[in-house]
Formats: C-alpha cells, structure tokens, sequence
C-alpha cells in the first residue's frame, strides 16, 4: 500500500511539473519580449527551448508509468507567475524580470526535487535519470541567471552598456541574490 501513496504522489508531481512547464513557457515568452538587454533575451530565448525539451521528457516519464499528466493547473506556478507579472509591471527592468525568472526556476527545482526523490524511493532507475536531466537543467538555468546578473551589474555600468536605472536594478538583484544565500 505504501508503494501505492508513493506512486499517487509521484504522479502528481509529475501531473504539476508537466503544468509549472507549460505556464512557464508562456512566462519566458513574455519576458524574452520585455527584455531590453540583449544577453538576457539570449537567455530566455534558450530557456524557452530548453523547457520545451523538459516538457518532452516529462511526457516520457509519463509513457514510461502509463499515467495521463492529463488537465491540470499547477496553482503554485500560477501564482507565482501572478505575483512576478504584478512586479515587472510596476518595474519593467531587466533586473525583475531576471528575478523573476530566478523565482519560478527555484519552484521547478524544489518540486523536481520532489520528483526524484519520489522516483528513487520506487526504484524507478529510468524515470529517475530524466528527472534528473530536467533538474540538473534547471540548476544550470538559475546559475545562468546568477551569473548575468553579476556580469551585468559589475561590468555594464562600468563600461556604460546600460542606463544607470538598469544598473541601479541590476544591483538590486545582485543585492537579493546575496541575501538569498545567508
């Protein structure tokens, strides 16, 4: 009985992921066209294809189970879309959007974590290494995303490639990333 609670909760996460993906493919669009900063749009652009590629994987995943991930909302991922539009409304810089992007991408790890927890506890080799390709991606995205926000904070001001209430932005971002990390 226990397997079974343990593959119902593993199905929907799975069922909740395949959704978080898919509001977060339309999220990445909007934002890749909000962007100003080149480098940044270059980003989204390439996180769009690669949550296309995770999307994919979760359907195999699926295949492999013999589940339907069928109709569903993930109401976090809604959410939280919700409350980031809200706030690059009010500040539409780089700097939101990439706080953003940083913010549903940390909700994807925790719940793909989630995920693979769940697989290797059933023993489910195959499911558990494409979940872990999709959250080693996600892992790279949020690094990615670090890493240009300081890139652009420490060199763009200084070389005069951005106006200074985008760099005053991207210290914001710099300043919560690092506060994140205590």
């Amino acid at each position: 009985m226990r397997s079974n609670i343990l593959e119902d909760l593993l199905h929907q996460e799975l069922r909740s992921l395949h959704s978080a993906e898919k509001q977060l493919l339309k999220a990445l669009t909007k934002m890749a066209r909000a962007a100003t900063l080149p480098k940044l749009q270059a980003a989204f652009h390439a996180r769009l294809r690669e949550t296309e590629v995770q999307i994919t994987r979760l359907v195999d995943v699926a295949v492999l189970l013999g589940k339907n991930l069928g109709p569903y909302k993930c109401r976090g991922m809604a959410q939280m879309i919700q409350e980031n539009e809200t706030l690059c409304q009010e500040d539409a810089s780089d700097a939101a959007l990439m706080a953003a992007a940083q913010d549903l991408g940390r909700y994807e790890i925790e719940e793909y974590g989630m995920a693979l927890t769940l697989a290797s506890r059933l023993g489910l080799d195959e499911v558990e290494a494409l979940l872990q390709k999709n959250l080693n991606e996600e892992k790279a995205a949020d690094a990615r995303l670090t890493k240009l926000a300081k890139s652009l904070n420490q060199d763009g001001a200084a070389a005069g490639d951005m106006p200074e209430s985008s760099a005053r932005s991207m210290r914001t971002v710099h300043d919560l990333d690092a506060a994140s990390r205590v």
